[in-house]
């Protein structure tokens, strides 16, 4: 991994056993990473980032217009999303166990100690997440794992701050990332079918792409949604 400099822009540049030229920008700054063929030299890698400046320079005006989502303090009052609806958050003090319940579709309650630190409450939200998110991939897995004809031997969640999900064609192992709890969940159901589609095309290429749109036809307006502040 390199940095490249084109202008006054930072490029970051990551080597991978692939065909082709990837550039991403990555929210909230729009910072830039090109995944490049391993064996690409320095120049033509160049020569493609100058060529694609006013186009990336274009992209990052739209990320940095984008409003920032608020940094939440686990408080009464604040908006938090499970599976693409908004919540409002009700904090409340128990001798008892610390928990989460779901209210008749309307907040979320935090059953925490008194005196809990934000790190507490945010730490007890984000289990409860996690195992709300584990209980549904497997029938997501189920079905498109016979619809596509591919298995996976194992699968994970965790958190990531610039992908929504990973293969390991290898391992036949895919990652998903945690907060898609927070996504509507056909973006849930568009991530798996993402991954489970390099089990048959490793790269993003036209192929990929044709199985994409044969399995999910509305897989861009998905796409765009799941990239999408709330």
């Amino acid at each position: 991994m390199a940095n490249l400099r084109v202008d006054d822009l930072e490029i970051e540049v990551i080597r991978k056993k692939v065909r082709h030229i990837y550039i991403s920008l990555l929210p909230p700054a729009g910072n830039v990473r090109m995944t490049v063929p391993a064996h690409l030299d320095h120049e033509m890698i160049l020569s493609f980032a100058r060529a694609k400046l006013d186009w990336i320079k274009r992209q990052q005006a739209k990320i940095l217009a984008r409003p920032l989502p608020p940094v939440p303090d686990y408080i009464n009052g604040e908006t938090h999303y499970f599976f693409g609806h908004p919540y409002e958050l009700q904090v409340l003090e128990t001798t008892g166990r610390p928990r989460v319940e779901l209210n008749a579709g309307q907040s979320i309650i935090l059953f925490v100690r008194p005196q809990s630190t934000k790190e507490e409450r945010q730490k007890l939200l984000y289990a409860w997440y996690r195992r709300q998110l584990q209980a549904v991939i497997p029938g997501y897995l189920q079905k498109w794992q016979e619809v596509i004809g591919v298995t996976v031997k194992e699968w994970g969640v965790k958190r990531m701050k610039t992908k929504w999900g990973s293969c390991n064609i290898q391992a036949r192992r895919i990652w998903l990332n945690l907060e898609l709890v927070k996504k509507s969940p056909h973006c849930l159901e568009y991530i798996i079918v993402h991954e489970l589609i390099h089990l048959l095309e490793r790269y993003h290429n036209r192929r990929f792409y044709a199985y994409l749109t044969q399995y999910l036809p509305g897989w861009k307006e998905i796409k765009k949604e799941l990239n999408s502040w709330f």
